[in-house]
């Protein structure tokens, strides 16, 4: 009788470690299906939503004709002038000037080239069919090295990211301490070298934007660098270990879909107004409106950033020092309490000032990544050995490709030029016959080819005196809630993470870095997380047809699976720090490098030289042909990732099976925390 409680303390023990496992795992799915129902809903449709737009003189059947179907928030201005000072200051995306005789559409490329994309074409094709006269005039044009308006964006993922880490590392290397009285000090000293760091990086470096913003950037970064890390701090100084997890959500899952850097006006309205509770929106307006609109129309997101900055700061100091001292005043006993932050200097002290050092440093050094990686693959996406076929003969051909790189092919007829668009495998085909010369482009094998043909074709059209018809040809269309083919690259962001994140996990809640069911446990984690992604992406959001569920299934728990897998190898290797190194190879080399919606020529050499050794381009590829292509051009994508899941899944079970295995000291709250974000792209 006495024996049952020990015989049964090793069951009790074993139960408490697979409930540890449940939970573990199902707060990985849990953040993996917000972050792709967020990221998906808020971009996957973006049109113009109460979008401003001015205009002027008497009223314009032509306005009256576009305004029916977009959705465009009017505003009448008394004159020419004054319309033309709303556009440079940034406050508006367009305007339609009323001038007797002929009309002039304003675009304005710098608030948003593809609100641009959808006004302009729509204008022009309104006042051809009116019969009105109308020319083109833009307002703060996108410079060559941000031709589509990618920079902004591609700011907020270092500055936003690298105020987050600071504040989460800095809280674990402080063990646990989130309002010591000196750390907003800290705080707000790391943010100006993250934000010189990532200025530094993303100008001079890179060169996504002039020498001359150098200056005018660098407090923005700073503030917007300062806002996040502070606000963080401050949540955690309120909820404890669980605030980072709450940051995480709040202003990377939930705030940075809405950030509204291709547009906020073409967000839905519900993310619009979400948006601009959280710093992330802010922080793309204020710095779009300081590269492209001389400082103009910033007061709001700078009371905004400043408000947070200064509440976190109030907060920190409260909890930190007011109240610490007051609590000091009241207790009894012969030795009054010292402050947190002010207790003297011992071994334990200078080892967390050590620690916090190093955590610091390890911030900065993935603020620097973050800032190099997707700014250099991404700022200025310029076709190279494009793949394009040709029918017949023209001189179009010619004076097109000195404005385009092009891998052209020839074919004998247009079926069989449509052949090759059936299997992914040109981008476009220029068929000319008789003296007709017909364009056909792909928009489900690219969102920017098509735009971009279509204007180089034009122009050569134009400069030989011959004329160009384009026409649209997709094997399968779009999904309608799809109409620019970002939902496969938006989806692949949450099954990144997922996969590392179930790993990490684990490693967390069992405290070793592999077990004897480490496999089975992710490749089950794997097949769920795949069916919650593909519902939500599926049948929730309708981002892509309801015919290819099935297929679209064991796809994603295929990319999940192979990231499990390397991420449970490099960490039983490596400890927690293998974490980031799956990190640095999975998000930060293997997200830039995948081509994404634009495609892989798109991508700079380096960066198209590297994808195809790395899971996300070939996951990538082998989920978008699947669904638009009928799996055609899937082959290589699809050996590579079974190669990857074979080798990982056979290392990581010899591994798993050695019985030494040390205890890794790290907790499942701040492991999920420094997680959540990475890759979370706005």
């Amino acid at each position: 009788m006495a024996r049952r409680p020990a015989a049964s303390a090793p069951a009790a023990e074993g139960r408490s470690g697979v409930l540890k496992i449940v939970a573990a795992l199902a707060v990985v799915l849990a953040a993996q299906a917000l972050l792709a129902l967020c990221l998906v809903s808020a971009q996957q449709l973006l049109v113009p939503r109460n979008m401003p737009f001015g205009v002027t003189g008497p009223p314009s059947p032509v306005v009256a004709a576009v305004a029916s179907r977009a959705g465009l928030d009017l505003t009448s201005y008394p004159n020419e002038s004054a319309v033309m000072d709303a556009a440079h200051q940034g406050e508006l995306y367009g305007a339609y000037l009323s001038e007797g005789s002929s009309d002039t559409l304003v675009v304005v490329p710098a608030k948003s080239f593809f609100a641009q994309t959808e006004l302009e074409p729509a204008f022009l094709a309104a006042a051809h069919e009116l019969g009105r006269p109308v020319t083109v005039q833009e307002v703060a044009p996108l410079t060559s090295e941000d031709p589509i308006g990618a920079v902004t964006s591609l700011l907020l993922l270092p500055l936003l990211i690298g105020g987050y880490l600071a504040a989460v590392l800095v809280f674990k290397a402080a063990h646990g301490v989130a309002a010591a009285p000196w750390r907003a000090a800290i705080l707000i000293g790391y943010a100006l070298v993250g934000a010189l760091l990532t200025d530094l990086i993303a100008g001079p470096g890179i060169g996504a934007y002039s020498s001359s913003h150098f200056w005018p950037l660098l407090p923005c970064f700073w503030l917007i660098t300062s806002a996040v890390a502070l606000a963080a701090a401050a949540v955690q100084a309120l909820v404890g270990k669980l605030g980072t997890l709450l940051v995480a959500v709040l202003f990377i899952v939930i705030g940075g879909p809405p950030a509204g850097g291709l547009g906020t006006y073409l967000l839905p309205v519900y993310w619009r107004n979400i948006g601009v509770l959280l710093p992330p929106q802010s922080a793309v307006t204020l710095v779009n409106h300081v590269l492209y609109f001389d400082g103009n129309d910033i007061s709001t997101p700078l009371v905004v950033l400043f408000l947070y900055a200064a509440a976190g700061t109030a907060v920190i100091a409260w909890f930190g020092r007011i109240r610490p001292a007051g609590q000091a005043n009241t207790a009894s006993g012969p030795e009054p309490r010292t402050p947190p932050g002010d207790a003297p200097s011992t071994p334990g002290h200078r080892r967390a000032v050590i620690g916090m050092l190093v955590a610091l440093g390890i911030c900065a050094v993935m603020q620097s990544l973050f800032a190099t990686t997707y700014m250099s693959a991404g700022h200025a996406p310029k076709a190279s050995n494009l793949p394009f076929g040709v029918v017949g003969s023209s001189p179009v051909l010619a004076a097109a490709e000195k404005n385009i790189s092009l891998k052209v092919t020839q074919y004998p007829n247009e079926a069989a030029a449509k052949t090759a668009m059936d299997e992914a495998r040109v981008y476009g085909a220029l068929v000319s016959s008789g003296g007709t010369n017909t364009l056909i482009v792909v928009p489900s094998l690219s969102d920017l080819a098509p735009l971009d043909l279509a204007v180089r074709f034009e122009e050569a059209a134009r400069a030989t005196g011959q004329k160009v018809k384009v026409q649209q040809y997709a094997p399968h269309p779009l999904a309608a809630k799809d109409p620019f083919g970002l939902v496969q690259a938006l989806m692949l962001v949450p099954l990144l993470i997922g996969g590392y994140m179930s790993s990490t996990l684990l490693m967390a809640a069992t405290g070793r870095a592999a077990g004897r069911w480490r496999a089975a446990q992710l490749a089950g984690f794997a097949v769920i997380s795949g069916l919650v992604i593909d519902l939500i992406v599926c049948y929730w959001l309708e981002g892509f047809p309801s015919s290819k569920f099935w297929i679209v299934w064991p796809i994603c728990s295929l990319i999940v699976a192979v990231v499990a897998f390397v991420a449970a190898i490099l960490q039983k290797l490596l400890g927690p720090i293998g974490t980031l190194v799956t990190v640095v190879l999975m998000i930060l080399l293997g997200n830039p490098s995948s081509g994404g919606a634009s495609g892989v020529p798109y991508l700079p050499a380096f960066w198209r030289d590297l994808g195809p050794y790395l899971p996300p381009r070939n996951g990538y590829i082998l989920l978008h042909h699947t669904i638009y292509f009928d799996g055609h051009g899937t082959s290589q994508a699809l050996i590579n990732l079974l190669i990857y899941l074979g080798v990982a899944a056979a290392v990581l079970i010899v591994l798993d099976l050695r019985r030494t295995e040390a205890k890794v000291p790290t907790d499942a709250t701040e492991a999920a925390a420094v997680s959540v974000p990475i890759g979370a792209v706005p």
